[in-house]
């Protein structure tokens, strides 16, 4: 075992039972909840990551009673018999030599059914129904729903349960003004309006004894109008300690509020500050959370007395062996979460089973299986973007003997211009990620070479993967030769653009130019800088955490137009949970968005265009970068099929209508386990 990490791999000793290392692999719903018939599925999910090494795992939320549900008939834990069939799950993750908590969470007003309650008749802007507000009587069983809950959770074979009083559920709303409007002994005053986290938490432990562990998810930044002070927040948390938990977790951020939390472009570790603060005030364990996702930044946490554990949930979805790795020196070959959300939470949001784009076997283990082949192969992949690397590291993995032909002098392909996005950063990981895979496996890698079908068709092959990938579509509008257009990969490249720029198509690839266009520097490091441009606060000087003196955008150095043919809203196609993001940086950043133009032509002058309402108008810009799609690259296909040669095509050489590295990386990791 390796020095490297010492606080991250210290065993925490809770009294009664010792957690093997300071990692929770925090609550993370993956759809497998919600059906019984997929509860072998979750089990050998959890199972994998407890063989990894994870200290403490805690599941996906599970309601308390059907009002409480996240969605109709979704996950919930009520009766002997779930009970009982939960120990498929726990049983699996026991012999893996884990611990696991069972997450009681209550959707409250968040939930997306007409049963729906809350502290008071207050609608959420994220969910279509108006909550009822529970009444005295419904409050107390709703207590009495969570203990018996956790009672269940016990019987199931459970070491402990993770009440979820975080992220603006049931709990969170009982806690503020925003939510709770109540004039009864549950509502008005602060004290008041905690007796119900604090009762909770009370007839837990009352009803599980001693020996079980009590996690609280603690909200320790609300980021929404109204939301908790700090004074609130500390008393609540010694409360909570006094009421019987054995654990404080903390949460960052309603999920309606308008400043990120997880993604991507939140620099690491952004909020475990917050978390060594409410530390020096209690005398229980603290869990950081949010954007943790290497053992260098978790050790950094424990280290400077920040937390006594960290929580990572996506993390663990991109690679179950983080811990192991993490103790047995070999974080290089880590496969990074790089909080895209593009196969986790937009899955969720949209009721599809999660999983990772850079790890499509997450949740999947029992289905995508990736057996040793009982035939070795020789296999030719041409191309290094994502979907090649995935196929080439699946392929070795599984035993074929691998070679790698790029055109390029580096691995990548469109990885190499994602990464240089403010904000995408984390993308170099994967590609340090899949290079180390490479090196590790034995792939011969051939860099600088662009391979012709001749050269595939010689017999040294018995099959090929052209993971080529795609070329900038270009567009037939008058003038797109002119010395002002550019095409995206110009600018990323680092070609000259001017002061004014118009920017068309508006996918994703144009958000992305257009906030490398916008952005003088990198923020994505830089904590102070990125909360100053959300405005985020001490919550001990402004309730809820939202600066009181708003945001302090950077300005941008260019004026900048986005242009799309499409009549809709721009951006309509990117993530669920990462979309707002992207187009609330744009906005503060001044961009002028505009939808249904036909493109006239483009000159001296500019780029000419008629408005949807029939205006004629002139962008009189420096600079036309051309977002407007893709072609697959594919040249290679017809020849070698034709000299009888085994042939797939993966990634963008097979659809480049967007581009698209979770399907990219899915297909081919799918396609490599069959070959």
């Amino acid at each position: 075992m390796s020095g490297a990490y010492p606080e991250l791999l210290k065993p925490l000793d809770l009294g009664f039972t010792t957690l093997r290392n300071r990692v929770v692999m925090g609550s993370m719903h993956t759809g497998l909840e919600d059906r019984t018939r997929d509860l072998g599925k979750l089990a050998e999910y959890f199972a994998e990551r407890a063989r990894g090494g994870a200290g403490l795992i805690v599941t996906g939320g599970y309601a308390p009673d059907a009002r409480g549900w996240l969605l109709p008939f979704a996950a919930s834990l009520t009766t002997h018999g779930q009970a009982r069939e939960h120990r498929r799950v726990t049983g699996a993750v026991h012999e893996a030599g884990g611990k696991i908590a069972l997450q009681i969470l209550h959707a409250g007003r968040y939930a997306y059914h007409p049963l729906s309650v809350s502290a008071s008749a207050v609608k959420s802007p994220i969910t279509p129904f108006r909550p009822r507000a529970l009444s005295d009587r419904g409050v107390r069983r709703t207590i009495d729903h969570f203990a018996r809950c956790a009672e269940l959770a016990k019987k199931a074979g459970y070491d402990g349960v993770e009440v979820m009083g975080s992220e603006g559920y049931l709990v969170n709303q009982f806690l503020t003004a925003r939510t709770n409007r109540r004039t009864d002994g549950w509502g008005g005053g602060w004290a008041n309006r905690m007796r119900f986290p604090v009762e909770i938490v009370r007839r837990i432990r009352a009803a599980v004894g001693p020996e079980f562990i009590i996690v609280y998810r603690l909200s320790v930044l609300d980021l929404v109008p109204e939301g908790q002070s700090w004074d609130e927040t500390v008393e609540l948390a010694r409360a909570v300690q006094d009421a019987g938990a054995t654990i404080l977790n903390t949460g960052i951020g309603w999920h309606e509020a308008r400043v990120p939390t997880i993604v991507t472009s939140v620099p690491r570790a952004a909020f475990t500050e917050l978390t060594g603060k409410l530390r020096s005030h209690v005398d229980i364990p603290v869990v950081a959370s949010n954007r943790i996702n290497m053992p260098s930044v978790a050790e950094g946490v424990l280290s400077r007395g920040e937390a006594d554990m960290v929580s990572l949930a996506r993390p663990f979805l991109a690679d179950p062996e983080w811990v192991r790795k993490s103790a047995e020196d070999r974080a290089d070959e880590i496969n990074t979460c790089i909080a895209c959300n593009q196969a986790c939470l937009d899955h969720v949001f949209k009721h599809r089973r999660a999983t990772c784009m850079v790890n499509p076997r997450a949740a999947h283990e029992t289905e995508l299986v990736l057996s040793p082949t009982p035939r070795h192969k020789n296999v030719a992949v041409v191309g290094a973007g994502p979907a090649g690397l995935a196929a080439a590291t699946t392929l070795a993995q599984r035993g074929h003997t691998v070679t790698v032909f790029e055109a390029a002098p580096e691995i990548g392909g469109q990885f190499q211009l994602a990464q240089r996005i403010p904000g995408k950063e984390e993308f170099r990981e994967t590609l340090r990620y899949f290079g180390r895979r490479l090196d590790l496996l034995g792939v011969r890698l051939r860099l600088n070479t662009r391979v012709t079908a001749a050269e595939l068709t010689t017999g040294e092959f018995d099959e090929v993967l052209l993971a080529t990938g795609v070329t900038p579509r270009v567009p037939a509008i008058d003038g797109i030769g002119h010395d002002k257009v550019l095409s995206y990969v110009d600018v990323l490249n680092g070609a000259p653009v001017g002061e004014r720029v118009a920017v068309i198509g508006a996918g994703g690839i144009g958000f992305d130019v257009c906030e490398f266009l916008t952005t003088e520097t990198a923020t994505a490091l830089d904590v102070a800088r990125w909360r100053a441009e959300w405005g985020v606060a001490d919550p001990a000087e402004a309730r809820g955490g939202l600066a009181l003196d708003g945001k302090k955008t950077a300005p941008s150095p260019r004026r900048v137009f986005l242009v799309q043919r499409k009549t809709g809203k721009p951006g309509a196609g990117l993530g669920k949970t990462s979309g707002w993001v992207h187009r609330t940086a744009l906005k503060d950043k001044g961009v002028e968005t505009i939808s249904g133009a036909a493109y006239r032509r483009i000159d001296d002058e500019g780029l000419h265009i008629t408005e949807s309402g029939g205006a004629e108008r002139v962008l009189a810009v420096d600079t036309v970068v051309v977002c407007a799609g893709q072609e697959p690259m594919r040249e290679l296909a017809a020849e070698l099929t034709g000299a009888g040669i085994t042939t797939h095509l993966v990634g963008g050489a097979d659809v480049a209508a967007e581009l698209d590295a979770k399907r990219a990386i899915n297909q081919a990791t799918r396609l490599a386990a069959t070959v």
